[in-house]
């Protein structure tokens, strides 16, 4: 396989696990299925309903030949649940290539599986670097991009971080494929643009027609309430209602302070589908996150983005 990935004809497999994977999987399938067999496999890292199901049928995923279902866990449990699983999908499998993305606890357990059975692995979004090794997702980052045979770059940035390491051999500057997901599914977020914003969400005779949209979910804003409570104290000074969809790991913390606390700023809703959050996005006065994903989502929106965190 060190002709390249454009040979036609190869079993590729594909790991995912987390949602900002499916949505960047959905842009690269699309190509991957045109010229070669992919095998999808799903770890389970997201296995809330409204955090994985959706998103492979609004996305038009194909379903996973496997799913894993390793669920949620400690960092060590959780990997090394992928590492023994995954081993026995790409041993029966025998793929010529393994593509994997970001930086998450499936993208290393991936990485690092079809590197010790000697399967090249793929990085979509190499390179990128917060230079702070108390996050777990800069862990996962640095050790895929050592084991993996071809790193494909969003930036010009990620390019030179990989090379200040020693890596310059297959590093290709692709650009960002989430560039790809909002302007392909952001055609189908039209599709919710008559009336108010907000009516298909939640009470629509009391919907405004400006907000906020905030996500939060990171351990740094949710290990505890005090984090959480400010937060969400911030939000009810807002001078515009805030749209919160509630990720799963912050879902007990929230209903834990909504039992003490009177939130009427803030609108707390399930995760949503990807072209609904796009629209929000869209149509939102400011995006308040935590997600490296919606920031760089607001930003190819031209929406502003409050990033709720001490770097990214």
């Amino acid at each position: 396989m060190n002709e390249g990935l454009d040979v036609k004809g190869k079993k590729i497999a594909t790991v995912v696990g987390a949602r900002p994977q499916f949505i960047k999987a959905a842009a690269v399938s699309r190509a991957i299925r045109g010229a070669h067999t992919e095998v999808l496999i799903h770890t389970g890292q997201h296995y809330d309903p409204n955090m994985s199901d959706i998103f492979f049928s609004e996305l038009h995923i194909p379903t996973p030949d496997y799913n894993l279902g390793i669920g949620s866990g400690t960092h060590g449990a959780q990997t090394g649940a992928m590492l023994a699983a995954l081993e026995k999908v790409l041993a029966r499998e025998r793929p010529d290539a393994v593509i994997v993305y970001g930086d998450t606890n499936s993208t290393l357990a991936a990485a690092l599986t079809a590197a010790k059975l000697r399967v090249p692995v793929a990085h979509i979004e190499a390179g990128l670097r917060s230079y702070d090794r108390r996050m777990p997702e800069e862990i996962n980052r640095v050790m895929t991009d050592h084991v993996s045979s071809w790193l494909f770059c969003p930036t010009e940035t990620a390019v030179l971080n990989l090379k200040k390491e020693g890596i310059a051999e297959q590093v290709f500057l692709v650009g960002d494929v989430m560039c790809d997901a909002v302007r392909f599914f952001g055609a189908q977020a039209e599709r919710y643009n008559s009336g108010t914003p907000l009516e298909f969400l939640y009470r629509p005779a009391q919907m405004p027609g400006r907000y906020y949209l905030a996500t939060i979910h990171r351990a740094e804003n949710t290990d505890g309430e005090a984090n959480l409570s400010q937060i969400l104290t911030a939000f009810e000074r807002l001078d515009h209602p805030v749209v919160f969809p509630v990720h799963p790991r912050t879902r007990a913390l929230v209903d834990s302070l909504y039992r003490k606390n009177e939130f009427l700023n803030i609108l707390f809703v399930q995760p949503l589908g990807y072209p609904l959050m796009l629209h929000l996005a869209r149509g939102a006065v400011k995006v308040i996150t935590d997600s490296g994903g919606l920031q760089k989502e607001a930003y190819m929106l031209r929406t502003p983005c409050v990033t709720v965190r001490g770097q990214t």
